[in-house]
């Protein structure tokens, strides 16, 4: 069984709950895992982007990644886009852990989950932070929240599984967005949002109330999301992310101001003469 990562990810405080939302940028190579953590990111999310919605990297990658974040940020790391089945998710959960991430990320495609969950429990036991990925366009089991939070997982992103479709906010409502992240809070697991999300999509992702909000194609050049980190266009996201929280933020202290305005006076308490 592979060994406990080294930085522990907690929810963010008061993510869901109107605090601030983090930024993960995914990153294909050392170089732009430098560049994620130069431009702001608050995840460094390594994944290959050319070999499918949650491609893995090569191990002597994964490798120079974690080196050269260094310790400055959490780091993620996919699997692959791995058919649920036990013996080969954990196998990849455990060599993917062993490179030094933080968070091994597994994404929820088909197959036995429960197989695979019962398999992995005894790893979250031991202190492995497992992640696991929901797809918008792939009519996602909001009942696999429960089931995940029971094995251990310390988190579940909605993403997208096709990234020629359109962003995250195209296949499923605000509606279904503020469900999945109020669910994932009460049972006590970080929410992501991604899934080809654009700077005009921040906005109404983060008003869905995630712990953080996930980004590759938005943050590279005009190739793509198979293109090369772009530190301008990080920057702007990075720079829309904060712009929300603020929103967030102004509006929760004028609520609180509200409510401490129209709350009744208590009564002077009574006196003996």
């Amino acid at each position: 069984m592979a060994g406990r990562p080294r930085r522990g990810v907690a929810r963010r405080p008061g993510g869901g709950d109107g605090g601030m939302i983090g930024l993960l940028a995914s990153v294909r190579d050392a170089a732009e895992a430098r560049l994620a953590v130069a431009g702001g990111a608050d995840i460094v999310d390594l994944k290959n982007p050319a070999a499918g919605a949650l491609g893995a990297l090569p191990p002597e990658v994964l490798r120079a990644c974690v080196a050269a974040v260094a310790g400055r940020r959490p780091v993620s790391a996919t699997v692959g886009d791995l058919p649920l089945d036990p013996a080969r998710v954990a196998a990849a959960v455990d060599a993917t852990a062993a490179m030094g991430v933080d968070i091994v990320k597994i994404g929820l495609f088909d197959g036995d989950l429960g197989g695979c969950l019962a398999a992995l429990a005894p790893r979250t036991a031991a202190g492995l932070r497992l992640v696991a990925v929901l797809f918008a366009d792939r009519r996602p089991d909001p009942d696999a929240l429960d089931r995940l939070a029971a094995a251990g997982f310390v988190g579940a992103m909605l993403d997208t599984a096709g990234k020629t479709a359109g962003p995250l906010t195209r296949h499923r409502d605000a509606g279904f967005l503020r469900a999945f992240t109020a669910r994932a809070r009460r049972l006590g697991l970080m929410s992501g949002l991604a899934g080809s999300l654009r700077l005009a999509d921040v906005a109404a992702a983060a008003a869905a109330g995630p712990d953080y909000l996930g980004f590759r194609g938005a943050l590279c050049g005009d190739g793509g999301r198979a293109g090369a980190l772009d530190p301008a266009r990080l920057a702007a996201v990075r720079a829309a992310v904060q712009a929300s929280n603020r929103a967030t933020a102004t509006a929760g202290a004028q609520c609180a101001a509200h409510s401490a305005w129209s709350a009744p006076t208590p009564s002077a308490p009574a006196t003996s003469t």
